[in-house]
């Protein structure tokens, strides 16, 4: 459980490897104990007790005997898997005598202070063996951030593209405080954010606008905080005063949910959407990772939100088991369900869709156009038109994944790849096209003076207007400008679009299709990328899937989608072995009042919703109406009547 000394070490079995290596190291320092290599050597043969053991190392990636070396009764492999912030506090408890802090005393206060600065910005539920490729943007970004605050550089410039990603607001405090420390070393930082909480404790803020695409690019407010939330220019500003806000709904879809709350949330309104109590999907005995055998009830026809702090099982709960089990079920995937029982209610839902933030593709050829299956629409209306008809162009004449109207050189990518050899791949553009993608004679044809490339290189917000006659194609193109993408381009690659507007292509696609409803839709983090006025159209998009008869369930830290949904799931209280349990459940408005707590838990999704709860807007929301938004219009034509 402790050290050993030099008389220990001659004492050791001889036969034994580590007994070796621990006498080879010991022997040469025995007379000169503060050489610096040797100070290394002095860490092992004082801090590690070679005992070995007969057992397979399990994992741990190390041979049968460093596998079985242990300090403090443990082993480098538990070590690994233990959580950050039990292994902070078990590394604070070392006691070491004198002679090994000599040794060792130096080491431990480094490993305590890069443990520390990992805790700091709320990576406490993660382990050392974690593998790289499993932690998402916002972890990684963190990690780095931290190794950062801990090397103690000054006059660095410092970039980072949103930091809060995936982050709780309770621990937006601990990653400020981070930023902070960088900051008071003497380092410059830029910061990408959305969120208020760091907006608000920012030195200085430089506000983009007015719109996005073609109508941003302008700095539309500067200065402090203060500053900007006073300038009328700034499309930040009013929803850092509080002039604007996300407002909070007075009707809800679940009964019980307009309890007496504090202040203006007492005036709400009985819910014209009432469901029945049996109209619920039910997970029982979920205990897969850190999940506590817990039964979990999700209200079916409802926008339903998982929270909880960052590393407490959400993700366990929604994707690896209910999504898992229900792809399986419902639709034959080859999926591994994480362990539970069963789940029950399965019947009354005809398909489960995960709505995720991976690419559309990783080629130039994948685009917003062809996923959301809107370019098939384009291509039969260039064939409708006189000049394609006189020339005898198919729609296979505008498709640039095949010969024939593409551009040969390029073979319809626009962009050519340079093979770097030792280095990656670069794309240029087609010195043949121009980027183009197709050959001067599909060109020609044009509708209403644009060619099929010139389209491409339209944003949603253009297009739409373009083909505003015809319903089929309208319908889609204001779909992606609903989900606030109407500054993309159509034909922009797929693999340079940021994670958040993959995710949001998808909600798009989905939306354009054909509604059946009782189709769960399961988002994570849907609100990552967004800005207040993008977040407000998201959640009118996720409320059209509602009202159609859906279920929508969002694993979401942003307490602007939390206060807005009908129900609210919040597993924690804390991370990792510590999280698991339901801690609270029902309307944002039960939650609250809960004073975040049950059975003993404390909830911190209900500490911080409860004032932003209170404070309202309060607004009654509206029912999609499909029928009068897609009503036919008098201009309106179908694509066959074209030309």
């Amino acid at each position: 459980g402790g050290g050993f000394t030099a008389s220990a070490v001659s004492d050791l079995d001889g036969e034994s490897a580590p007994a070796v290596a621990a006498r080879r190291l010991w022997e040469p320092l025995a007379d000169r104990p503060q050489a610096g290599l040797q100070a290394l050597a002095l860490v092992v043969a004082a801090m590690c007790v070679p005992l070995v053991l007969r057992a397979r190392p399990g994992g741990s990636r190390l041979r049968d005997d460093a596998a079985a070396v242990r300090y403090q009764a443990r082993t480098m492999d538990e070590y690994c898997r233990t959580p950050l912030g039990e292994l902070i506090a078990q590394v604070r408890q070392w006691k070491l005598a004198a002679n090994e802090k000599k040794v060792a005393g130096e080491l431990i206060r480094e490993v305590e202070n890069r443990l520390t600065f990992l805790v700091d910005v709320g990576l406490g539920y993660l382990s050392l063996d974690r593998g790289a490729a499993t932690l998402s943007g916002g972890e990684a970004q963190r990690i780095r951030l931290a190794s950062q605050v801990g090397s103690g550089l000054c006059g660095v410039l410092y970039v980072l593209d949103e930091p809060t990603i995936g982050l709780h607001p309770r621990d937006n405090k601990r990653l400020i405080n981070a930023l902070a420390k960088l900051r008071d070393l003497g380092n410059t930082l830029i910061i990408v954010e959305h969120d208020r909480e760091v907006l608000q404790s920012a030195d200085g803020i430089v506000d983009f606008g007015p719109g996005a695409g073609r109508l941003g690019g302008q700095i539309v407010a500067s200065g402090s905080p203060e500053q900007v939330s006073k300038q009328r220019s700034s499309v930040t500003g009013p929803y850092l005063s509080g002039k604007k806000a996300i407002p909070v709904p007075l009707n809800r879809r679940v009964e019980g949910g307009r309890g007496k709350a504090e202040g203006k949330a007492s005036k709400r309104k009985p819910s014209p959407l009432p469901l029945p109590p049996s109209a619920f999907l039910e997970i029982l005995a979920a205990r897969h990772h850190n999940l506590k055998n817990i039964n979990v009830r999700i209200p079916l026809g409802t926008l339903t939100a998982v929270t909880g702090v960052s590393g407490s099982g959400k993700s366990s709960l929604v994707e690896d088991i209910l999504y898992a089990q229900l792809a399986k079920t419902l639709h034959r995937a080859s999926t591994t369900p994480g362990a539970h029982d069963t789940i029950r209610g399965v019947e009354q839902i005809n398909k489960v869709i995960r709505v995720d933030q991976q690419p559309l593709g990783n080629t130039p050829t994948s685009n917003p156009a062809t996923y959301t299956g809107v370019f098939e629409l384009i291509r039969q209306l260039f064939a409708q038109v006189p000049e394609s008809k006189l020339r005898g162009y198919t729609a296979r004449r505008f498709s640039f994944n095949v010969p024939g109207g593409r551009c040969e050189a390029c073979e319809g990518n626009g962009q050519q790849c340079i093979q770097m050899h030792f280095l990656p791949d670069i794309w240029v553009q087609c010195e043949t096209c121009r980027g183009q993608r197709y050959n001067p004679d599909t060109l020609a044809v044009k509708f209403h003076g644009k060619s099929i490339a010139d389209v491409l290189a339209m944003s949603c917000g253009q297009a739409v207007e373009l083909l505003a006659n015809i319903p089929k194609i309208r319908r889609i193109l204001q779909t992606l400008c609903d989900v606030g993408l109407d500054y993309l381009t159509l034909g922009q690659s797929a693999p340079t679009l940021s994670g958040g507007e993959a995710q949001r292509v998808k909600l798009a696609a989905e939306l354009a299709r054909p509604d059946t409803g009782q189709t769960l839709y399961l988002l994570d983090e849907p609100t990552t990328g967004l800005h207040f006025d993008d977040l407000a159209k998201l959640l009118d998009v996720l409320n059209r899937l509602v009202d159609q008869g859906n279920t929508v369930v969002v694993i979401e830290h942003n307490l602007d989608v939390i206060k807005t949904a009908d129900w609210i799931i919040d597993i924690g209280p804390e991370a990792g072995a510590d999280g698991g349990y339901i801690v609270a459940e029902g309307t944002p408005e039960q939650v609250a009042k809960a004073k975040g707590k049950k059975n003993g838990a404390i909830s911190h999704t209900a500490i911080a919703l409860a004032p932003v709860l209170a404070a309202g807007p309060f607004v009654e929301r509206k029912r999609y109406n499909p029928a009068k938004v897609e009503a036919p219009r008098k201009e309106d034509h179908d694509i066959e009547d074209v030309g």
